[in-house]
């Protein structure tokens, strides 16, 4: 399994705006495509502004085949532009994790 985590800043004071029109509109489609949703979290503590999502992943190729399917979705495409002008800086790792990892994990090759 491989864990996506995005991680976006939004402008200053635009946390609300983002999870309600996240919650009423983009979640539905994301999960529609993405399938496991792990978390989706904003900061209350440290660097401020911050938005994290984490997806779950079978393995690369289920990713890559999930997220164009995703940006080829009319209803995805119409979505953006409610959030884009939110984000000031986007952030994306791909994590596996650890074998004793309580999200199952593997030994590393």
């Amino acid at each position: 399994m491989f864990y996506e985590i995005r991680t976006y800043r939004l402008k200053n004071g635009a946390i609300p705006e983002y999870l309600k029109v996240v919650g009423e509109i983009g979640i539905t489609i994301q999960e529609k495509h993405l399938g496991n949703l792990v978390g989706y979290f904003s900061s209350e503590i440290g660097p401020i502004n911050e938005i994290v999502h984490i997806w779950g992943f079978e393995s690369l190729d289920d990713r890559q085949a999930r997220r164009a399917r995703l940006a080829a979705d009319p209803e995805w495409q119409a979505f953006l532009p409610k959030i884009r002008d939110l984000i000031v800086t986007a952030d994306n790792k791909i994590m596996s994790p650890a074998a004793f990892s309580p999200l199952g994990g593997t030994t590393p090759v």
